[in-house]
């Protein structure tokens, strides 16, 4: 019993929380910064959205708004590009930024990008690993089944792996978004500079993410080890 309550692999999951927390204070702060900094461009998140797309040859996407607080995305689905509040009718460096960013993956899209299209492929995988794995693992620790233990882990690895495949996806899509910003001169240059520091923090969540998630897996890696100790 002592085991239980005093799991030392619990240190993985504080660690995973302190890093997570830390990346989303870091990107609410810098985006509230450049929220208050209005791009001389006067252009709106919305309507830089438009002339990205239009600049790079996509007519079939929409510009639509979105409910929410950086819930900003990018469909594949519906082919649309999904502003939030404090995004699609803002003039803000920071709103322009993150617009920008959400045509990077439409542009992505539009190129057949192969890591875009390899995270896409992987998302009902994914999906169903982040949902079964726990329940499989965990039946296997208290009923003491090796088979339902490995399942766990694999499963809980597929969601580990939809991770690492976003970090290379959400990069490249903010590097389109300057590369935009930038040559057709949508803001100031000094202004792409802020957009940057708002895309990098934003960027952080999704390394925060997948170092938690490979604490997570680490963790359920040595209680696997553990129980066959035991």
């Amino acid at each position: 019993m002592y085991g239980y309550y005093f799991d030392p692999t619990y240190i993985l999951l504080v660690i995973g929380m302190v890093l997570s927390l830390a990346a989303s204070a870091k990107v609410k702060g810098t985006f509230a910064k450049y929220s208050k900094v209005h791009s001389t461009s006067g252009l709106t998140g919305a309507e830089a959205a438009q002339q990205i797309l239009r600049m790079a040859g996509i007519t079939d996407v929409s510009v639509v708004a979105v409910a929410g607080s950086l819930t900003d995305h990018y469909d594949p689905r519906t082919r649309q590009v999904a502003l939030s509040q404090d995004v699609y009718g803002k003039t803000s460096v920071a709103a322009i930024g993150v617009a920008a960013h959400e045509c990077g993956h439409a542009i992505q899209d539009a190129v057949n990008y192969a890591p875009l299209n390899i995270r896409t492929a992987i998302v009902p995988a994914a999906n169903i690993g982040s949902t079964l794995s726990w329940p499989l693992f965990l039946a296997g620790l208290v009923f003491s089944i090796r088979p339902l233990l490995t399942l766990g882990i694999l499963l809980f690895s597929l969601a580990v792996l939809f991770q690492l495949v976003t970090l290379p996806v959400e990069f490249n899509a903010s590097a389109r978004a300057l590369k935009m910003l930038g040559d057709n001169r949508l803001i100031a240059q000094e202004e792409v500079k802020g957009a940057q520091k708002v895309l990098v923090a934003a960027a952080l969540t999704y390394v925060a993410a997948l170092a938690a998630s490979v604490l997570q897996l680490l963790r359920l890696i040595i209680l696997a080890g553990g129980r066959d100790r035991d």
